[in-house]
């Protein structure tokens, strides 16, 4: 018995350290995606900063120049910069449900 309770505990720590923290951060992402705007400044995730110009479902617009628009896809964009910088959680928090 005392060996199957260790192998649960285990698990549940696995879960609780990796799987829970990472799966909240996909659901922030998606939901910070699909709530892009045209106008709002973002960062892609290879680093480049510009403005969203044009939205489709699955592809965004960015201006990164004056004049120079980029078409990527909707899951390259990492986060939506404040004035300020980035900000590392600028995603609203989604309600978690079990």
């Amino acid at each position: 018995m005392t060996p199957l309770l260790f192998l649960v505990g285990i698990a549940l720590l696995f879960w609780l350290l990796l799987v829970r923290p990472q799966s909240r951060r996909q659901r922030e992402l998606a939901h910070m995606q699909s709530t892009l705007e045209v106008g709002d400044e973002v960062m892609l995730t290879s680093g480049v900063y510009g403005t969203v110009r044009d939205l489709d479902d699955t592809v965004v617009h960015v201006e990164i120049a004056t004049g120079v628009t980029i078409k990527v896809a909707r899951g390259a964009v990492g986060q939506v910069v404040r004035e300020d910088g980035p900000a590392p959680d600028a995603t609203p928090e989604v309600s978690e449900e079990n």
